[in-house]
């Protein structure tokens, strides 16, 4: 079917909520290129929302998926376990800077896997508050959707949210937000809403995905870390986006020194594959009872599969050292933009976790979210995938596989320069 059938089917039986704004439709991939229903071939700087770090159907994931498909494809693992889980689970443990000894569960999703940091949490200290920060996005769950620092589209239509949920503002200095002003932020909100005697855990992302790419300083965690600890709360943070080799570390929360009690992850640790994980200190993830964490799907053979797959890459091919190479990358045309275009202001880049943001006025940081949506439509007609984010929606960031040829991620940013001069003279 070419796109247009394809969006008259969506338009009758998908749900207006879930259904895509995109008018076309994706007939097979290959790194960081796909094609289209139509034949069309479009440069991905997306990567599924920063799922394919290791870019579209790499061919040792690929393998590793069909070889499991000719053994187990399901048995639920409570039931009857198998080797993927406890080979992820060991790996895991060994590669995830937690306090202490490491243990996992997998989940489907990561929303799932803040979840269930959030009842380990409980658990372990019995206590119910849980402290989250302005900008930060966990989930489309009701307790994930309480937990995100911004309100539309995720919870607009919902009714009401899950309580002993409390917010401090996260540092943005560049929107008037220093980390001094954070962290008194953070002291008031467990002055004033979140006794500290009933709080089980902080949660934060290291740098903000859907908030905007924004990256908390190592002294700013620090000071998370040691507020934790004098009150006897947990620290989860939350790398569903930033983890597995987005920032050049394996973990964003790497570059600091932080060790947090639990880290959840999604997104690139199967290219693809459905799963997500929960890895805290021993002691923590053993807090609750048989039983009482996991799920039908979780940890499904198939994307334990792919999942192993993955981390074997990521050592063959050295994907930690790509990723810190697209980011100077990055860093250096995102430089010459914000000099070239009045419109480009606040460019940065954590490895290859970057972003600028579109302004209609550098002076003042004011947000252009009407402009940033038109250079997204424009970028999408010239045959690019470009992504939005930010709690003003300005932001432009990049998820583009870490693998990606020079040449298709030129192409890629010569084509966002051409849409950069056409809206600036329109």
């Amino acid at each position: 079917m070419n796109n247009a059938q394809l969006n008259e089917l969506k338009t009758r039986y998908v749900a207006s909520g879930a259904a895509s704004p995109a008018t076309q439709f994706a007939e097979r991939a290959e790194n960081a290129l796909i094609w289209d229903a139509d034949g069309n071939r479009i440069i991905d700087f997306a990567g599924g929302i920063g799922v394919l770090n290791v870019g579209h159907r790499h061919p040792k994931v690929v393998q590793a998926v069909k070889d499991q498909l000719d053994k187990v494809m399901h048995t639920c693992q409570t039931v009857m376990p198998y080797e993927g889980y406890v080979k992820v689970a060991e790996k895991l443990s060994q590669l995830t800077p937690v306090r202490g000894h490491g243990k996992v569960m997998l989940a489907n999703s990561g929303a799932e896997a803040l979840e269930n940091a959030v009842k380990v949490a409980r658990a372990a200290t019995g206590r119910d508050n849980v402290i989250c920060f302005t900008g930060g996005y966990h989930g489309r769950t009701f307790m994930t959707m309480a937990m995100n620092g911004k309100v539309a589209p995720y919870a607009t239509d919902f009714g009401s949210m899950p309580g002993n949920v409390f917010r401090a503002p996260y540092p943005v200095p560049y929107h008037g937000v220093s980390e001094e002003d954070a962290l008194n932020g953070l002291k008031m909100t467990l002055k004033t809403d979140a006794n500290p005697r009933n709080t089980a855990a902080i949660v934060l992302e290291p740098v903000l995905g859907e908030g905007g790419f924004y990256a908390a300083s190592p002294s700013f965690l620090k000071a998370v870390r040691e507020i934790c600890d004098e009150h006897g709360m947990l620290m989860i943070v939350d790398e569903v986006q930033s983890g597995f080799g987005r920032t050049g570390k394996l973990f964003a929360i790497e570059h600091s020194g932080v060790e947090p009690d639990i880290i959840t992850m999604a997104k690139s640790m199967a290219d693809g594959m459905p799963i997500s994980a929960v890895v805290g200190t021993d002691k923590v993830m053993d807090a609750s009872g048989g039983n009482s964490l996991g799920g039908t799907y979780t940890g499904s053979p198939v994307s334990c599969a792919a999942t192993l797959a993955v981390l074997e890459v990521f050592e063959e091919e050295k994907i930690l050292e790509k990723s810190q190479a697209l980011g100077d990358k990055l860093g250096e045309r995102f430089a010459k933009w914000q000099q070239d275009f009045a419109c480009v202001d606040n460019v940065r880049h954590l490895g290859a976790m970057a972003a600028f943001d579109v302004v209609a006025d550098k002076t003042k940081h004011t947000p252009d979210a009407e402009l940033t949506g038109a250079l997204c439509k424009k970028a999408r007609e010239k045959g690019l995938v470009l992504l939005s984010c930010g709690l003003y929606g300005n932001t432009i960031r990049f998820l583009m596989p870490v693998t990606i040829e020079d040449d298709i991620l030129q192409e890629g940013l010569d084509i966002i320069e051409a849409c950069l001069k056409e809206l600036s003279h329109a």
